[in-house]
């Protein structure tokens, strides 16, 4: 039997995904933390948005960061080869994220029983 360690965000007791480390599973917690923060700023502004269509602008904003940064700084968008990828893609299940992590970047400790 292996033992695997995995990190679980959770939002309103809702399981959104599962890392195999505490670094990946903080990242996205952050993000899902900036996500709630434009979402919240976009309620607040004098746009007709619906709340899905906020939080779903708010969650795209949150994963692509580095490109609203960039813009924000520059006035430009950022060279294609420059992009970042986001946190999580936007299509896939937490589920399917978290199994279709590159194996290289997953660090799952297996422990045999004696």
């Amino acid at each position: 039997m292996a033992v695997e360690t995995k990190f679980v965000v959770v939002r309103k007791g809702e399981e959104k995904m599962t890392f195999a480390n505490k670094k990946e599973a903080d990242a996205y917690d952050k993000m899902l933390d900036m996500a709630d923060a434009f979402t919240e700023w976009l309620s607040q502004s004098n746009l007709d948005l619906d709340e899905t269509l906020a939080e779903n602008i708010a969650l795209h904003l949150a994963e692509h960061k580095d490109t609203v940064q960039h813009i924000l700084r520059t006035s430009k968008l950022p060279e294609e080869g420059t992009a970042q990828q986001p946190v999580a893609p936007a299509d896939t299940t937490a589920e399917d994220r978290a199994v279709a992590e590159p194996a290289a970047t997953k660090k799952v400790r297996a422990v045999k029983a004696a």
